[in-house]
């Protein structure tokens, strides 16, 4: 029962990523795109990512599945088709990724000099773990190096986009969105998830060691009280609530004894 409580908790990669759906939906208004600007031109193109981004969320809605990478198709594709269309130049729908991935790299950047690396927080939030993380220097320097990797992606996703958009590559764009996205993301996850385990180990060991160490004061106290010859608190405590339990049987019993309770007559005395 318990491994199967910690596989629901603890989502494979793939499904940390949306599952293979994700990484079609991610995936299809970038094809398109490209695919209907080279043969049709731009306008054609703008209007057929949108209408894949509203196609994915219809057939979630079908499925009933999460609409949520539907939404953020939809809004994402939408922001890059209007930069486009305002650009009048196809490369503008990579635009918004490109400085997308600048910010996301930065806040995750201060994050570690704030000493609240992003991997850490997000995690924690997502599976209610709390931030006694954050009292563990080793598990804060492990999530330290997993956020700075985060921030390493998007900092290679804007350089390296960035310079194929000065170069007016629209095809090269799409293909380095692509091959940047879920594989870099699985990169970063693997390191993630190393942080992870490494920071449950040692505090699941913390705390053993925290209950063995309170096992063995009480143990001593014990031991002290027997060889002075006074009562130990804790036997104290548990003797003064038994005595109070049988003082009120005790109460019970005489009270109904001097009060009984009137019988119901029988049948025969109606």
């Amino acid at each position: 029962m318990t491994q199967v409580n910690e596989s629901e908790k603890q989502p494979t990669m793939l499904e940390q990523m949306g599952g293979v759906s994700g990484l079609v939906f991610s995936s299809l208004p970038v094809v398109v795109f490209v695919l209907v600007n080279a043969f049709a031109g731009l306008m054609p193109a703008i209007w057929s990512a949108l209408a894949s981004a509203v196609l994915i969320g219809i057939v979630l809605a079908m499925r009933k599945g999460s609409v949520q990478p539907a939404v953020s198709a939809v809004f994402g594709v939408g922001i890059a088709a209007f930069i486009a269309y305002r650009t009048g130049d196809a490369k503008g729908f990579f635009l918004y990724g490109i400085w997308q991935s600048l910010v996301y790299g930065g806040v995750f950047l201060v994050s570690i000099l704030v000493r609240w690396p992003l991997a850490g927080v997000i995690w924690s939030f997502l599976n209610g773990q709390g931030t006694a993380w954050r009292r563990d220097k080793a598990s804060v320097r492990d999530y330290d190096i997993a956020t700075l990797v985060w921030a390493l992606v998007f900092g290679a996703r804007f350089v390296v986009q960035r310079w194929l958009y000065d170069e007016a590559s629209v095809g090269w764009l799409a293909a380095a969105r692509l091959a940047m996205g879920y594989p870099l993301m699985a990169v970063a996850l693997v390191v993630t998830v190393w942080a992870v385990r490494r920071s449950d180990k040692r505090l699941k060991a913390t705390l053993a060691r925290e209950e063995e160490e309170n096992r063995e004061a009480e143990e001593r106290l014990r031991a002290q009280a027997e060889a002075e010859g006074r009562p130990n608190i804790y036997d104290k405590v548990l003797e003064t609530a038994t005595d109070e339990i049988l003082d009120d049987v005790t109460d019970k019993i005489l009270d109904d004894a001097a009060n009984p309770r009137p019988q119901p007559a029988r049948a025969d005395e109606r």
